[in-house]
Formats: C-alpha cells, structure tokens, sequence
C-alpha cells in the first residue's frame, strides 16, 4: 500500500493553487479527468460571512487544475468542537465530493492554500476560524503519516461531518471503520441542526 504525506480571498484564491510541477501533470487532464479518484473534503467556518466563505472555497476547489466538485452537501449549524459553550461562534458547515488526479498530498496543498486565501489563523488548536478545509477520505487510502491521516482520524466521531456526509452520500463508508449512517447512528446528532434556509452551489 502507497502511504501519502495533507488556507474569501485577498485577490483571487485560486492563484497558485498547487505547485507548477503538479498543475503540470494534471493540466493535459483537467478537461477529462483520466483515471480520477474520488476524495471527500468537509468545510466550517465561523467567522465573517460563513456562507459566503463556504462557497468561496467550494468555488476555489473547482478552478483547481484536476479537480471537480460532484456533489455539495446541505449546510449545518453545529457548536464549536473542544471549547467551552458561548465561547465561540457556531459553524456552517458542509460536506464536499469531489473526483481528483491530483495525489493526497497536492489536495492537502490546494486546502491549505486555500485557508491561507481565507486568512485562516492557527493561533489555537480549536480556535475560531474563518474557513477550515480538511480531507476526511481519498479512494480507499489509508495512511498514518502525520502530514496527512487518512481517512480523517476523529470524522468518524463528529457529528457535523457526518450529518452533512450521510446527506451528500447515504452509501458513503469510512475505510476501517463502517458506514457513515451506522457512525452517525452512534455519534447522535447532538449540537447540529440543518439550516434549509441556507445553500451552497454546486459550481457550473
């Protein structure tokens, strides 16, 4: 088995969004998407305008070179994860599928890239955020290098992943540890709730 090492923008968040040897690579694939894989990536944030970042990074990730969204989930108000109540704005959150030939570690470097363009602070391990990109699968990989766990180590112990995963995706499966409506059965739905007043859209 291959073991794989995973920031609203100032100007536009899709400049240099991978590094030129990858766009490289993919760019002959971009408009066929050869042998593409299939990775799930989950979005919050709750700082600024949450819905408008959302999308911004939804949008960011479908003008990577390699890269399209297939599919958005609906969006999720869930409480801060590890903090005291009332400490921190709630989140929006969201669940994206996506079909890659970018490898694991070069979508690592997109997401990054793009919370750096959404002036994402790491100040704190679970501190507010103004967009927070995180890839929960790639195909059946599963890797322990710290860079890049795979699949995410705590999504099958959160219910604002799982919720919006299981709508996006009711056969979805978490490599190593089950269906994601058997987690989701387990985990509850305690400190999320839907918001069908709100949307994300799918990029055209």
């Amino acid at each position: 088995m291959t073991v794989f090492s995973t920031n609203g923008p100032q100007s536009d968040p899709t400049v240099q969004p991978v590094p030129a040897s990858v766009v490289a690579q993919v760019d002959a694939a971009d408009s066929t998407l050869s042998n593409p894989k299939q990775a799930v990536v989950s979005l919050g944030s709750n700082l600024g305008n949450r819905l408008e970042t959302l999308q911004g990074a939804i949008d960011a990730l479908e003008d990577t070179p390699g890269l399209r969204v297939k599919a958005v989930s609906p969006v999720y108000e869930t409480e801060p994860w590890g903090v005291e109540p009332g400490t921190q704005p709630s989140y929006l959150n969201a669940v994206v599928l996506i079909r890659t030939t970018l490898p694991p570690s070069s979508l690592l470097e997109r997401g990054q890239a793009i919370e750096e363009a959404f002036e994402r602070v790491r100040d704190e391990r679970w501190g507010s955020r103004t967009i927070d990109v995180d890839i929960l699968t790639y195909a059946d990989v599963v890797s322990d290098d710290p860079l890049l766990t795979l699949p995410h180590p705590r999504a099958h112990q959160r219910a604002f992943v799982l919720a919006p995963w299981h709508d996006v995706d009711p056969q979805a499966q978490v490599p190593g540890q089950g269906p994601v409506a058997e987690l989701l059965t387990d985990v509850g739905r305690g400190g999320v709730r839907p918001r069908a007043d709100l949307e994300l859209r799918l990029p055209e």
